[in-house]
């Protein structure tokens, strides 16, 4: 787990969490299983990863500070392959109102931050499983109050976000911070990151990734 630096007199120790949101229903994935534990490799292989335990390894392998899980419509998540690994560095944090969007689980997952004396939080999507670990180090890190992955120019995920912004997220409907980023422009930075910030939402983006 990355150690905060020494503040200056005057400044502020920033403790940051990583907030990985998995607590959505992923209706338009339409397979046996829910998108999250659909498996990203087609391989004979006995113990293929899934679409969330790779999203969770990159977020670990950052080591930005504590990673929040927050979980929601589907069980089993962390099963089979993390179920013997060490796991110090999770919490999970159960959001029973998933279903009135994703606004709700990001405040579930701040709150999290915050019993555990975070300040700032980076907020990724677990089905975005190619957000490389430098990405979400490089938003953990970035300046401004509010930081946002680019990759090629365009903004996507993570979103690094201060306390003092914590206020001005909407706290109903499907989005997190994204409305924040067209409110207020002002308090923005952009880093460029590697990785691909690619959805995995439907049976057709999964073959997509299997069969590169």
């Amino acid at each position: 787990m990355a150690s905060p630096s020494t503040p200056h007199a005057g400044e502020t120790t920033t403790i940051c969490a990583a907030i990985l949101l998995a607590a959505g229903a992923g209706t338009r994935f339409k397979g046996t299983d829910h998108k999250l534990l659909a498996k990203l490799d087609n391989s004979d292989e006995s113990d293929p990863v899934t679409v969330f335990q790779q999203a969770l390894a990159h977020v670990r392998e950052a080591k930005i500070g504590p990673v929040v899980i927050v979980t929601g419509a589907v069980n089993g998540l962390m099963a089979p392959r993390t179920s013997g690994e060490e796991l110090d560095d999770l919490v999970i944090c159960h959001n029973d109102r998933w279903a009135e969007g994703q606004s709700t689980s990001v405040h579930a997952g701040i709150e999290a931050a915050k019993d555990l004396g975070c300040n700032r939080v980076v907020i990724g999507l677990a089905d975005q499983p190619f957000i490389s670990a430098e990405a979400w180090r490089l938003v953990a890190a970035g300046p401004g109050p509010i930081t946002v992955a680019t990759y090629n120019g365009q903004r996507r995920n993570p979103v690094g976000l201060d306390a003092a912004t914590w206020h001005l997220l909407p706290t109903e409907g499907d989005e997190g911070a994204r409305t924040l980023l067209r409110v207020r422009p002002d308090l923005v930075c952009e880093v460029s990151c590697p990785g691909s910030p690619a959805d995995i939402d439907t049976e057709e983006d999964l073959r997509r990734w299997q069969n590169n």
